[in-house]
């Protein structure tokens, strides 16, 4: 029989600092060890995407070293569809790419690999300004010249279905059936494959530095939702393009395929909900001194800033055709700008008490780019601190219902037409990111304007 530990012992391993997986040195020492012989050098893509190159570690690590290594990509990941279509006009020439060792990271979801994050640099050694990080960068620039900064923790929907991505391609996503049948909105009694799923996606997660704070399942067939605790808004940004990648390759090592469309299935809606937080000198300010649950000056102007901005900005946080399936009354998505106390019918939420009290932008979906969805409230944060707005009375009651209050876009061709129009976005975004953003909304409305969808064949077939 084992000796019982002793309860000096235990004590020593509890508090044990975690075995730091990132940083500059560390990807020497994998390398050295053996326990990473592939690196994978990625840029976040302008659709939230891990895009880069496979490299061998022992052949990039002195070229590394001596400052040899500068890497380029095509510059169409930064200006494409979903798709990956691009104008032809561009010629398709390479943008130069800065790898940062510092945030070299472990992938424990896949064998002896760790990733090089890069970021993409423009002519004059600058970062790339209608690249997504750089988007975000710039708005958390400007609220930081008015003295604050922001914590953000993400919480995501998605679906998993049976079979591998590869599988439902194969049937053309005809058959997709989902790892779950029905409403399992909280259950903690579900099937083994989605227990075991989502067992590992938190095991590498946390073996990758990033534990989540909770694991849910949700109303949808084989929805699940994912929430990260807070932390500084560009980490928190980062954290869910890892997690995005790591929840599809995961599924696919469990013959599952996870996807994080707004609307995989007519009636099912999955979003990206932005929990934000406001600070001043290492201090929340979003709630008024002596109270818990009252806004303060500053707290009313960041959501009154927010709710003029979501109307103009449907491309930043609703980027894709798909995107408006989900934006539909009574869907925990919203469809008009107002927000609540702790309201899901609302697109502003404010939730919590005291130091913890903050806003939960509930428009972005799934598939939105966490870099830019994130600038779109960013921004509308700093519209309202600069002009000192005041919100409109709270929603009480349905959110769908307030009807004096401003529609959301309901297409992703109005949203490009909004934004376009809007003096407000223009001011906000500058006009180089405003017009790349009117671009690449404009783009995926092409890229399906002359697509057949199964539900016109279901209507007019026979009826035509």
């Amino acid at each position: 029989m084992a000796r019982k530990r002793s309860k000096q012992a235990r004590t020593t391993q509890a508090n044990a600092l975690p075995t730091p997986t990132s940083g500059r040195d560390l990807l020497e020492g994998w390398v050295a060890d053996g326990a990473v012989d592939t690196v994978l050098l990625g840029v976040v893509d302008g659709q939230g995407r891990l895009k880069g190159k496979e490299l061998d570690a022992e052949f990039l690590l002195p070229r590394l070293c001596d400052g040899s290594f500068t890497p380029e990509v095509c510059g169409y990941l930064f200006d494409t569809d979903l798709g990956m279509s691009a104008s032809w006009g561009g010629g398709f020439g390479d943008v130069l790419l800065l790898p940062d060792r510092s945030r070299a990271t472990r992938l424990p979801w896949l064998p002896a690999t760790a990733l090089l994050p890069a970021d993409p640099i423009a002519p004059g050694a600058v970062p790339l300004p209608t690249g997504p990080v750089a988007i975000l960068q710039a708005q958390l620039l400007q609220l930081a010249g008015l003295g604050y900064r922001l914590k953000v923790g993400i919480e995501t929907e998605f679906t998993v279905f049976e079979g591998t991505a590869e599988q439902a391609a194969d049937d053309a996503f005809r058959q997709l059936v989902p790892v779950t049948r029905d409403n399992r909105d909280y259950a903690l009694d579900q099937p083994s494959q989605l227990t075991a799923y989502t067992r590992h996606l938190r095991r590498v997660l946390r073996d990758a530095g990033m534990p989540v704070e909770a694991v849910k399942t949700e109303s949808a067939p084989g929805q699940v939702e994912v929430t990260f605790p807070y932390g500084e808004a560009e980490a928190a940004c980062w954290q869910h393009v890892l997690f995005k990648h790591a929840a599809r390759a995961v599924a696919d090592q469990h013959r599952m395929s996870a996807t994080f469309m707004a609307a995989p299935v007519t009636g099912v809606g999955s979003g990206m909900h932005l929990h934000v937080s406001l600070w001043r000198d290492e201090e929340p300010v979003m709630c008024a001194e002596r109270t818990e649950t009252e806004l303060s000056a500053e707290g009313l102007a960041a959501v009154a800033g927010v709710l003029e901005v979501l109307p103009v900005t449907g491309p930043m946080w609703a980027p894709y055709v798909n995107s408006y399936r989900r934006l539909r009354p009574r869907s925990f998505a919203p469809t008009r700008s107002v927000w609540g106390r702790d309201n899901r019918t609302c697109a502003v939420r404010v939730v919590g008490h005291g130091r913890g009290l903050h806003l939960e932008a509930r428009v972005p979906g799934a598939d939105a780019n966490p870099y830019v969805a994130l600038a779109a409230v960013a921004a509308g944060i700093r519209h309202g601190l600069e002009r000192e707005l005041k919100p409109p009375q709270a929603c009480e009651g349905d959110g769908y219902e307030a009807w004096d209050a401003p529609a959301l876009p309901i297409s992703l061709s109005e949203a490009v037409a909004g934004m376009e129009s809007s003096p407000l976005a223009l001011e906000l975004l500058g006009a180089d990111v405003a017009g790349h953003l009117v671009v690449a909304g404009r783009r995926e409305v092409l890229a399906l304007a002359h697509t057949v969808t199964d539900a016109e064949l279901a209507c007019g077939f026979a009826q035509a």
